[in-house]
């Protein structure tokens, strides 16, 4: 399997594999928020990484710019969202390899911190703790049962659980809508 960063030819197959990974309804709304972050000015840079087996886009990876409101230092942050795998090759370690690649790709660039708000037994995998019980909060408020889901990982420098703040994305990503868990 091939990961690399995608190209414009890539994106009809990129929102096939939203719309596919997360079913009809979600899918679309998915995939719509994919097509809209890859062309909102407020979410640039953005790294977007496939997964190829063969000739098959199997998986995607987006990361878009974010800014922490409120930090005393600069700092320079992403927010990975969304990730997809078709059906048939889930659970093989496509988005594992993903996610990591694209990490590894943002700590060489000079990312300091990337967040996510998903599933809290799948991101630790990559090194992800929760986010809000480091003084960092989402862009809308969390419900307590799900604070868990909202996290963050360091990737430069030693700032986590010293700088506070309160996270700003993209204009696409900060519609209500695309913060519940």
């Amino acid at each position: 399997m091939e990961i690399r960063q995608s190209t414009e030819s890539d994106r009809c197959g990129i929102l096939e594999i939203h719309q596919h990974a997360f079913g009809d309804d979600k899918g679309s709304v998915i995939a719509k928020l994919v097509d809209d972050l890859m062309h909102d000015t407020t979410a640039m840079p953005v790294l977007s990484l496939v997964a190829v087996e063969g000739k098959r886009l199997v998986g995607h990876v987006l990361f878009t710019k974010a800014e922490v409101n409120g930090a005393d230092v600069p700092l320079s942050a992403q927010i990975l969202a969304p990730l997809a795998i078709i059906p048939d090759s889930q659970k093989g370690g496509v988005g594992l390899q993903l996610i990591n690649e694209g990490l590894e790709q943002l700590k060489q660039a000079g990312v300091d911190f990337v967040f996510v708000l998903g599933h809290a037994d799948y991101y630790p995998r990559c090194g992800f703790r929760p986010a809000g019980s480091l003084g960092l909060s989402a862009p809308y408020p969390i419900p307590e049962e799900h604070a868990g889901a909202w996290m963050v990982q360091e990737l430069n420098h030693n700032y986590l659980g010293q700088v506070k703040g309160t996270v700003q994305c993209s204009q696409a990503l900060s519609e209500p809508q695309h913060w519940r868990e």
